[in-house]
């Protein structure tokens, strides 16, 4: 990216001043030598976002960002509905509510060892992943809609987890306000027999041993110690949520012309927020939303079974799970000094609140939210913490993992998917996928290095480096 059209905010700030339709500024968080990295159509993105109806304070992107549909990935942007504020489907993204969760496992890495082969062979065997993959659920229509309205909640009600997990998940497991009339039979149809999946791309399950410490308080408050052994798992919401972004960005499409928006690229489509369809699609989004809470739930149950096959003593509580795809009512106080409820649009980026936010759990109050970081497969994933003021920064936002340096396509003419799990496992890291191809794909440089996305984080303000994460078994959609 050309940094001579931005203006320094900061050491890891840049501002795109405001011109032509844009109607606040944009903002890129990252380091010079990231930002310089970055395709040109980020900037483009950012601007055309700025754009948008009822934008509030500036449009963000995040330190890995990269080009998207519409919106950027590892963009944020928020909306006044008093004040013609839109909902856009390209801003929440296609994978609606895919996340990260991560466990507690009790165990040291020494504990793992004797066990690595084995344990990755179950976890494989239980755990579905893969294009198309399908579990063992088979929901009726009338379990659809239970699940889509109760998320985390119905899966736990279901037998998958405790009550104990709801408190340690964004929203407590259970987002409000979904409305499953809103989401097509196809949507559900898609879903039916894909619960407690991983699914493909840059999906996984891993498990990781924590290596180092950068906050030594955060980590207490965290109950993490070098040493410990975590599970992480990264999905979302699978067939259904991308359904449902198809289905609503073609209605968006039609309705952004009829409400006299001018829109600058075609992927932002986009409806007022209190329009009949705006309402609708929050309502389908939400529901996404729970499926992909209850399918990490779902899989979470499926982890442990297969933990306490092999490792009796380890009993999994979760840590966090932390969703990104996601549009979210909040309230924030915008750059004007003013409380607003706002519909927070974060893709590609999570939610990063900082010490005393009220929706935070009682154990977490005084250091922040836990913001989880998958890496690219083979690397390094991260712990952080919401950053004190990180809501008048960008509403309470940061990264959510590393940010693809390099298109599909261009890794596979790089990289053979038997060659890199080959160089993973002389290193001491066992990769378990069913596609060669997906493997390849996924190779870990065809994504930034996380480490100086989560360096960047830190020094913006957003969030604040708690712990690393070093791989031991990966299974990799």
């Amino acid at each position: 990216m050309d940094t001579s059209r931005l203006k320094r905010r900061g050491p890891c700030a840049w501002e795109l001043p405001a011109t032509g339709r844009m109607r606040v500024p944009g903002v890129i968080f990252a380091s010079k030598e990231l930002v310089q990295e970055m395709d040109d159509k980020v900037a483009e993105q950012v601007a055309n976002v700025a754009s948008l109806p009822g934008i509030v304070d500036a449009s963000y992107a995040m330190p890995d960002a990269h080009w998207g549909y519409g919106f950027p990935i590892g963009g944020v942007a928020a909306f006044d509905a008093d004040e013609g504020g839109v909902v856009s489907a390209g801003g929440v993204g296609f994978d609606i509510s895919c996340g990260v969760r991560t466990l507690h496992t009790g165990l040291k890495e020494a504990d793992l060892r004797a066990v690595q082969k084995p344990l990755a062979d179950l976890l494989f065997a239980r755990i579905p992943a893969g294009v198309g993959s399908t579990g063992a659920l088979h929901l009726s229509a009338a379990e659809m809609d239970a699940m889509l309205r109760g998320g985390a909640r119905w899966a736990v009600k279901a037998g998958y987890g405790s009550e104990a997990d709801l408190t340690h998940i964004e929203e407590h497991g259970c987002v409000t306000g979904a409305d499953p009339a809103a989401v097509s039979d196809m949507a559900k149809k898609r879903q039916r027999d894909e619960m407690g999946t991983l699914g493909s791309g840059n999906h996984y399950l891993e498990v990781q041993v924590m290596d180092e410490v950068f906050d030594a308080v955060a980590a207490r408050a965290y109950g993490l110690a070098v040493g410990d052994v975590v599970v992480s798992i990264h999905c979302g919401s699978r067939g259904l949520g991308h359904q449902i972004g198809t289905d609503f960005l073609r209605e968006m499409v039609v309705a952004a012309s009829q409400a006299g928006i001018a829109l600058p690229d075609r992927e932002l489509a986009c409806a007022p927020i209190k329009s009949a369809l705006g309402q609708r699609y929050l309502g389908a989004m939400r529901a996404g939303i729970n499926c992909a809470l209850a399918n990490r739930q779902i899989l979470t149950h499926l982890a442990r079974e297969a933990f306490a096959a092999l490792l009796p003593g380890a009993r999994l509580p979760l840590l966090y799970d932390v969703s990104h795809n996601t549009c979210k009512e909040e309230t924030h106080t915008s750059a004007d000094g003013h409380k607003r409820r706002l519909f927070v649009h974060r893709k590609g980026a999570t939610r990063a609140f900082g010490p005393g936010h009220a929706e935070l759990p009682p154990a977490f109050g005084k250091v922040g939210q836990p913001v989880l970081i998958g890496g690219s497969m083979g690397t390094a994933s991260w712990i952080l913490a919401g950053a004190a003021g990180a809501e008048e920064r960008a509403f309470g936002s940061a990264c959510h993992g590393a940010g693809r340096a390099m298109s599909r396509n261009a890794a596979l003419r790089r990289w053979h998917g038997r060659d890199v799990v080959d160089e993973l496992a002389a290193k001491g890291i066992l990769i378990r996928s069913p596609s060669f191809r997906g493997v390849a794909e996924e190779a870990p440089l065809a994504y930034k290095d996380v480490a100086e996305v989560v360096e960047a984080a830190d020094r913006a303000g957003l969030a604040r480096r708690v712990a690393r994460l070093r791989p031991l078994i990966c299974i990799k959609g």
